[in-house]
C-alpha cells in the first residue's frame, strides 16, 4: 500500500546531472579567483607599507624625495642648458665661417689673377698700356687687403668667443657628475643597509662599509666603479 501512495521520482538525464555539477564549480572558481586577487593586492599593499616605513626609519625617504623632486629636475635643466649653449655656440661659429669664407675667396682670386698678369709681364708678354693697368690693379688690390683681413679677423674672433660655452658647460657637467655620484652612493648605501643577513656573509666586509666622500688612503670602503660592480654582483644584481 505504501508503494501505491509514493510520488513518482523524476528521472535525471546525464546532461542535466553534468550541468548541475558544473554550475557550483564555476561559482567556486570565481570566488577563488577573487580571493586570490584580494590576497595579492593585500600582499602588495603590505610590502609597499613595509618598504615605506623602512625608508622613513632609515632616513632615506627625505633623500629620495630630494632626488626625485629637486636633484633630478635640476640635472635635467642643467642638461637642457648645456644643449642650448652648445647649439648657440655652433650657430655662432657657422655664421662667422660663412661670413669669412667669401672674404678669403675674394683675396685668393684677386691674388691669383694678379700673379698670372705679373708672370706675363716678366715673360715680356705685356704691352706698356697693359703694364700700367697691372700696376693700377695691383695697387687697388693692396688697398683692399687690409679691409678684408680685418673683416676676417673679426669673424675669427667671433668663432673664438663662441667657444666660451665650454667653460660654463664644463662647470655644469661637473656638477651633474657629482649629482650622479651622490645618487649612486645613496642608492648603494640603501642597498647595503637592506642586505639580508644571509647574504652579508657572501659580501666582502670592506664593501659593506659603502661609499664615502673622501676615500683617499682607505681600503675598507667602496672607492671605484669596479668595487661597485663587485658589490652589486655579490648581492645578486
Amino acid at each position: 500500500m505504501a508503494s501505491q501512495n509514493a510520488e513518482p521520482v523524476a528521472e535525471t538525464t546525464p546532461q542535466e546531472s553534468s550541468s548541475a555539477a558544473v554550475a557550483p564549480a564555476s561559482v567556486v572558481s570565481g570566488d577563488s579567483g577573487e580571493a586570490c586577487s584580494e590576497k595579492v593586492f593585500s600582499s602588495i599593499g603590505h610590502m609597499t607599507r613595509k618598504l615605506h616605513d623602512t625608508l622613513r626609519e632609515l632616513g632615506y625617504d627625505k633623500s629620495l624625495e630630494k632626488v626625485a623632486e629637486g636633484l633630478i629636475p635640476d640635472a635635467r635643466d642643467r642638461l637642457n642648458y648645456i644643449a642650448a649653449m652648445t647649439e648657440q655656440a655652433a650657430e655662432r661659429a657657422l655664421s662667422a665661417t660663412e661670413a669669412a669664407q667669401p672674404l678669403q675667396e675674394k683675396l685668393e682670386s684677386g691674388a691669383s689673377a694678379l700673379a698670372g698678369k705679373w708672370d706675363r709681364m716678366f715673360g715680356n708678354q705685356m704691352s706698356v698700356d697693359e703694364f700700367k693697368q697691372l700696376v693700377s690693379d695691383t695697387r687697388s688690390y693692396l688697398h683692399e687687403v687690409p679691409a678684408h683681413t680685418q673683416a676676417t679677423n673679426t669673424q675669427l674672433m667671433e668663432i673664438m668667443m663662441a667657444q666660451d660655452f665650454q667653460d660654463l658647460t664644463g662647470q655644469v657637467i661637473k656638477k651633474i657628475i657629482e649629482l650622479a655620484q651622490q645618487v649612486e652612493a645613496q642608492l648603494l648605501q640603501l642597498l647595503i643597509d637592506s642586505t639580508p643577513a644571509e647574504k652579508r656573509g657572501e659580501v666582502d666586509a670592506g664593501l659593506l662599509n659603502g661609499p664615502v666622500v673622501n676615500a683617499d688612503g682607505r681600503s675598507d670602503v667602496v672607492t671605484n666603479q669596479q668595487q661597485v660592480d663587485d658589490l652589486l654582483e655579490s648581492l645578486g644584481f
